[in-house]
């Protein structure tokens, strides 16, 4: 491993390395970290190739809490933005985003939209790219379009719906919206196509002045939301983009709502899904995550019955012979062997980054006999669930452990460092799982006061 992760950069190593002293899911480099994904890349491989073709995959990963799901779906995203593919990762909760109102779902799908060299939200760059790509092949197929901006400008939009044609059947305000920004831009009016290109990326209440301007009415809508997301994968194919991955992550939350809200929900997963097979969206790779309550309960995909059958799945063999091409991915989560597997990992990759005498320390004080010491450690905290220990794992290894060897000659971790873990410094479901630890001399920290942890945007790895 560290030959490999002797060509990373240094600057892929420190974001790496910084995040996890963080506690956070690496926005990028997760290929560097991904202990037990091994058999999933095959098929991983073939379903972003099948996507960048023009076609269209859905799958769905189940695991419980602790078991990888966001850590793999980010790990898809990175090799998703490798093969060319935008993607955007949206977190379904009952206020935020409800799945039964697909618009918010396409809101936070642009919010969230990233590309290989553009940060979220990517959507004025994309659109900016594609009305430059527009005006590219306008003059390849007829130079004397570029004699005057006018009718530079109409060739563009004659082109503009001819490449939106099939939008412009079910969602024809799509293609309005996008005249309109441009025609703001070229009137200099900034506030104008600033707005515009707000309600084209779903937010509400932008200003009625905006929309006259655009020729747009209202807000987007429920259904008008599909007809926005087959747009946006015309936008970012003619802008150089090879498709969209979409996550769509902790549907069990939908387990929570309403019954009325949820059996809509449902439904509306039902028909996402059923789209997607269809072939209306090419060039989309939508994932979901859930829990496998949400999976076999009767309060999630078991009350709709076609839904139900769709996502069906056979896991009752031997997990080895769980079949990667199935609609449903099951993650067995981390043992105490694969977590000192991530540990050394991580080591190697700090120490190839490190001075010669620091490496070498690195080397020999955090071998792999520590690391073991340490991942049962965590785990022992933490009531003894290995599967939520990853988190907390990393984060000690990284910011306790290995940057005081880095720093200071005379540092031994097994003789100087005494394991602590604060209440402020958990999430929530690390602090369930400390809770039931066996003894209560398991937990040194006082797990009823102290501030709570700071889980704001599920980027934690012990929800990876």
């Amino acid at each position: 491993m560290s030959g490999e992760t002797g060509q990373v950069s240094a600057a892929r190593r420190r974001d790496v390395l910084d995040a996890l002293r963080r506690g956070a899911v690496p926005s990028a480099g997760l290929d560097l970290l991904a202990v037990g994904l091994e058999r999933f890349e095959r098929v991983a491989g073939e379903d972003l190739a099948a996507v960048t073709a023009g076609g269209s995959v859905f799958k769905a990963v189940r695991g419980e809490y602790g078991s990888g799901k966001t850590f793999f779906s980010r790990w898809l995203a990175d090799r998703a933005r490798r093969a060319g593919l935008a993607t955007a990762e949206v977190q379904i909760s009952e206020n935020e985003t409800p799945l039964h109102r697909l618009e918010t779902v396409y809101r936070r799908l642009i919010e969230r939209l990233t590309t290989s060299t553009f940060p979220p939200s990517a959507l004025r760059q994309v659109v900016d790219g594609w009305f430059y790509a527009l005006e590219e092949d306008v003059l390849a197929a007829d130079e004397a379009a570029g004699v005057s901006a006018e009718a530079l400008d109409r060739a563009v939009g004659d082109l503009l719906d001819r490449r939106l044609a099939e939008v412009g059947r079910t969602a024809p305000a799509f293609a309005a919206a996008l005249r309109g920004y441009r025609a703001a831009l070229g009137a200099a009016d900034e506030a104008t196509a600033a707005a515009v290109l707000s309600w084209l990326g779903g937010q509400p209440h932008v200003a009625a002045a905006a929309r006259r301007a655009a020729g747009v009415r209202g807000d987007l809508d429920h259904f008008g939301a599909l007809g926005f997301l087959q747009g946006l994968l015309v936008v970012l194919r003619d802008s150089g983009f090879r498709g969209l991955l979409l996550v769509l992550d902790e549907v069990e939350t939908l387990q929570r709502v309403r019954s009325d809200a949820r059996d809509k929900a449902l439904n509306a997963l039902r028909q996402l899904i059923d789209e997607v097979h269809s072939g209306r969206f090419p060039g989309l790779f939508l994932v979901i995550t859930g829990t496998p309550a949400f999976y076999d309960g009767p309060q999630g995909v078991a009350r709709l019955a076609p839904l139900a059958q769709r996502l069906a799945t056979d896991f009752t063999a031997d997990p080895r012979f769980d079949n990667p091409r199935a609609a449903q991915l099951r993650l067995a989560g981390f043992t105490e062997a694969s977590l000192v597997e991530l540990g050394g990992r991580v080591r190697h990759l700090y120490a190839d980054g490190s001075s010669g005498e620091a490496a070498g320390r690195i080397e020999t004080l955090v071998d792999d006999a520590y690391l073991a010491e340490l991942a049962a450690a965590v785990a022992g905290r933490l009531g003894g669930k290995v599967g939520v220990a990853p988190r907390l794992f990393l984060k000690k290894l990284v910011g306790d452990v290995l940057d005081r060897v880095d720093q200071f000659d005379d540092f031994d971790p097994r003789r100087d460092y005494p394991l602590t873990i604060a209440s402020a410094e958990l999430t929530d479901l690390e602090r369930n799982a400390a809770r039931g630890a066996t003894r209560a001399d398991d937990i040194d920290l006082d797990l009823e006061t102290g501030a709570d942890a700071d889980h704001g945007a599920g980027a934690e790895l012990d929800r990876a």
